[in-house]
């Protein structure tokens, strides 16, 4: 369990998709950096910063610039906690370190000023979405990965391109209920990990959920997506606030 002092602000972000053709998104969350991260304690970055990931051997210009503005809030002595999405799964050790990044479990739970809280991507709740489901289970073995890995630069950034197309197109045709988390995966992971708070992205539905787990009240808080604007939870030993700026 990751353990923070109770001194100052922490800020938990997700599903920002960077992409080089949307340098507004990227433009917000440099400012972000520079502006509010470096003021945190820590930042928790739980999965999808980027668009795609089609390894840790991209060396574009765009994915060194985010390393390197990432590096720059971690050499601050900013611990930056990474917890991989269903779109970057396969960003690596290597580029970790480069980015100063400290890769974390799917699911973990940290101590968040005294409280016990966990945290994740969030795909792995919506168990009703069968196909995706099936999907993730194939994606994340070893073998798929090492298939994968193997294969071209340019060829793995077609496939990327390609499931990106597939998977807007799949998304238009699933009913909203589908592709939401499912209750009772929440609570069971609530009750899991003895935790009254759940912290998530995933499903772009900024939103702070009042449920019950372990025979008490509890919370469910969504992190918002980053298309049409910057969206960040700022936690304090005493508050918790969603907050977004307009891209």
């Amino acid at each position: 369990m990751e353990v923070h002092d109770k001194s100052a602000v922490t800020y938990f972000i997700a599903d920002l998709h960077l992409a080089q053709n949307r340098p507004d998104i990227t433009a917000c969350f440099l400012s972000f950096l520079k502006n509010e991260a470096i003021n945190a304690e820590a930042l928790y970055i739980l999965g999808d910063l980027f668009e795609y990931w089609i390894g840790d051997d991209d060396s574009s210009d765009f994915i060194l610039e985010i390393a390197s503005a990432l590096k720059t809030l971690s050499n601050r002595n900013i611990p930056i906690y990474y917890i991989h999405g269903n779109r970057d799964f396969l960003l690596g050790k290597r580029y970790a370190k480069m980015s100063g990044m400290i890769l974390l479990p799917e699911v973990t739970l940290i101590d968040l000023y005294g409280e016990p809280v966990v945290i994740m991507h969030g795909d792995t709740l919506c168990t009703r979405d069968i196909d995706y489901q099936a999907f993730r289970k194939k994606s994340r073995s070893w073998w798929w990965q090492a298939i994968v890995k193997s294969l071209p630069l340019f060829v793995r950034r077609k496939m990327a391109e390609n499931y990106r197309t597939q998977s807007a197109e799949a998304t238009a045709v699933k009913s909203q209920d589908i592709m939401d988390v499912t209750e009772s995966e929440v609570v069971n992971c609530l009750e899991s990990f003895q935790s009254q708070l759940l912290i998530h992205g995933h499903t772009h539905r900024p939103f702070t959920h009042n449920i019950k787990a372990n025979n008490s009240p509890a919370q469910r808080i969504v992190l918002g997506d980053w298309y049409e604007q910057g969206a960040w939870l700022k936690v304090t030993p005493k508050s918790k606030e969603l907050l977004n700026t307009l891209l």
